[in-house]
């Protein structure tokens, strides 16, 4: 089975993969409990996640890409050297990987249709390049077959994303931060002082109430590593093993920790800070201090930068000083994450684009009246349109009926000065002339 540590941007593939058991003493160690379990099934959060696993996964059954994959160092993949191997991959993966990329250029079409559509009922501009971006880790230009540009693409793509991924999630959660803020800080204006006061006040003991909890170990410190150790498996912490502790851990057993394996670990120093039943603790800040500690347990051990901690890694970690004698651990309440120039750039932004909004509304609110105005006008000229049609029914109607034939009373019916006819009785009265 080829090593994960040479294809690093394949890490959500480790729950796809037969790993091997792991040798561990079971009279010694207890499993490890539910909760530090990571998912069956990782999310590397791509929005092309689901075709890069099936890509991946078809690769792997090749055996002469198998073998590449595994001789070829990092640094070549990403330059684009394995992807050249594919030429050489066996007919039916190739077949199946045309399919693949057949489905996964249909669903961005359908995703992309979608978007416009969406934008297109809001008034809104589509941004092509945005959209066109989405096809980055494919050639869309050759929808039918896969080719080694889409596989280099693949790679890039993903590589360079993944690097990118935590980035992204930190811009997220300080917005997200900001704009809790800055909706505090709008309600508060509407209210009068006394009310004002109380909520502010409130704020502040909330504050306070979250900020005191237990002393949090540092990440990865052996202080840390034994809490797990003995609450959380069950074991004498007198008893800790570095290689058992990681053979323990590593859920998967590939010989590696992955950033879900070593974000598990962190679970017991999370629960003294956060519990999603208290008013004071947000369970989004509990992630973004989860994914801090996992990126400082990565920059200090994770050596080669792989994204992956080896046994040798972890080991070579666990004699250093500063697993033995740690600093301190700062949460994130001692950790500022904006500064009040950046908030109020935040706020400058959403009054733009509550500006624009409104401009928006105001355009559509105007189109709309525009638009039943119109329709008023032409349900009018409807409405005479039918009765001017009605009205040249009626007149056709008119001429294509026969007239009314008249009867003309015979004489003998008639009197001299008398327009009414006589009976039958009456005329057999009447003396003859001669």
């Amino acid at each position: 089975m080829w090593r994960p540590s040479h294809f690093f941007f394949i890490l959500c593939l480790w729950a796809c993969l037969d790993a091997l058991p792991v040798a561990v003493d079971k009279t010694k160690v207890s499993p490890p409990v539910a909760e530090l379990e990571p998912p069956k099934s990782v999310d590397t959060g791509l929005h092309y996640d689901r075709y890069l696993r099936e890509v991946i996964d078809f690769l792997e059954k090749d055996p002469h890409f198998r073998e590449k994959l595994h001789n070829t160092d990092m640094e070549d993949i990403k330059l684009g050297k394995l992807a050249t191997e594919l030429d050489f991959v066996s007919h039916h993966v190739r077949t199946k990987l045309d399919e693949l990329k057949r489905q996964e250029v249909n669903r961005l079409r359908t995703l992309i249709k979608v978007k416009q559509d969406m934008n297109g009922e809001k008034g809104m501009t589509v941004d092509h390049q945005a959209l066109l971006k989405q096809f980055e880790h494919l050639n869309h230009m050759n929808p039918h077959t896969f080719e080694v540009e889409d596989l280099d693409r693949l790679i890039k793509s993903a590589t360079n994303d993944l690097e990118n991924f935590d980035k992204e999630r930190h811009e997220d959660f300080k917005r997200y931060e900001m704009a809790k803020e800055h909706d505090r800080r709008k309600h508060l204006k509407t209210l009068d002082e006394d009310a004002r006061k109380k909520e502010e006040e409130h704020f502040e003991e909330i504050k306070k109430k979250h900020a005191d909890h237990p002393k949090i170990n540092h990440p990865g410190s052996q202080d840390q590593l034994k809490e797990v150790w003995e609450e959380a498996d069950g074991l004498d912490p007198n008893d800790f093993d570095p290689k058992t502790f990681f053979n323990l851990h590593d859920t998967n057993g590939d010989g590696y920790f992955d950033e879900q394996e070593l974000e598990a670990l962190f679970t017991k120093e999370l629960e003294k800070v956060y519990d999603p039943t208290h008013e004071e603790d947000d369970m989004m800040e509990m992630e973004e201090e989860r994914l801090r500690m996992r990126e400082h347990v990565m920059n200090e051990v994770d050596t080669n930068r792989d994204r992956l901690v080896s046994l040798d890694e972890f080991i070579m970690a666990t004699n250093r000083k500063e697993f033995l004698e740690p600093d301190g651990w700062e949460t994130l309440e001692q950790n500022p994450i904006y500064t009040e120039e950046e908030l109020r750039e935040f706020e400058e932004h959403l009054a733009r684009e509550e500006q624009d909004l409104n401009l928006r509304t105001n355009d559509l609110m105007k189109q709309r009246e525009e638009l039943e105005r119109q329709q008023e006008q032409l349900n009018a000229q409807k409405m005479e349109l039918q009765r001017a049609v009605e009205h040249m029914e009626r007149l056709k109607t008119q001429k294509t009926e026969p007239p009314v034939q008249a009867k003309v009373p015979s004489a003998v019916e008639i009197l001299p000065g008398d327009s009414q006819p006589m009976s039958q009785g009456h005329q057999q009265d009447l003396p003859t002339h001669s």
